[in-house]
């Protein structure tokens, strides 16, 4: 379902402009140095739950043409990018399929009501031999892990981030839903940035290259369609 008009669906409107169409620095340089990793380049990236559309920055030197997907249209969308407003847990989208050298979802698969769903949809969208990438917080961290022991909710799904995060989600799952979208899964990244329990600092770059998992904020599932 296109959204025509940001009247006709002011909850989701008001959802969506909660994370204020933005990610961490951290996650776009997470997200950065996996297509250096893969060497990840082509026609065109869908960047879906796009926000302000910082990933472009991050892709376009890899990419000639950009298309954002979101229920928003901010402002400092890039000028140079394509944009299509669209309810993500709108079961159709209006953009062809299979037209995408790389599907990237940046801290948006936690906004939806049916992950599984989504990363159906994002497979197809992505060309034969495409790249699908999926960001999403790290509940395995120790900040999330030691949140759920004391408040029994994950660090990043405490009442202040409801109605915008609604779906806590492990590395193990998006590997679950790439695998029954039909997706190899490639690579398992970590930001390498996180936050200390009970403080406002990070953890010393060094201390999060080391345990990864354990010390990041956040994580990235990198996955490929198969050509054939």
């Amino acid at each position: 379902m296109t959204i025509s008009g940001a009247a006709a669906y002011p909850a989701l409107e008001a959802r969506a402009r909660q994370s204020l169409g933005t990610s961490s620095d951290a996650i776009h340089r997470m997200v950065a140095a996996a297509l250096d990793r893969h060497d990840i380049k082509g026609r065109r990236v869908v960047d879906v739950g796009c926000g302000q559309g910082a990933l472009h920055l991050a892709v376009q030197h890899r990419f000639a043409e950009y298309h954002g997907l979101d229920a928003v249209r901010y402002s400092r969308f890039p000028d140079a990018g394509e944009f299509t407003r669209v309810d993500l847990d709108s079961p159709s989208w209006p953009v062809a399929s299979s037209t995408a050298d790389l599907v990237a979802a940046v801290e948006t698969i936690e906004h939806l009501e049916n992950p599984w769903a989504f990363v159906r949809q994002l497979a197809a969208l992505a060309s034969p031999g495409g790249w699908v990438v999926v960001t999403t917080p790290n509940q395995l961290s120790v900040l999330s892990v030691m949140t759920l022991l004391v408040k029994r909710r994950f660090s990043a799904f405490q009442d202040a981030h409801y109605p915008a995060h609604r779906t806590a989600l492990l590395e193990s799952d998006l590997c679950r839903m790439a695998a029954a979208s039909g997706l190899e899964v490639v690579d398992i990244g970590y930001t390498g940035r996180g936050r200390i329990p009970l403080a406002a600092s990070h953890y010393p770059a060094a201390m999060s290259r080391r345990w990864p998992r354990a010390l990041s904020d956040n994580l990235m599932v990198v996955a490929r369609k198969p050509h054939d």
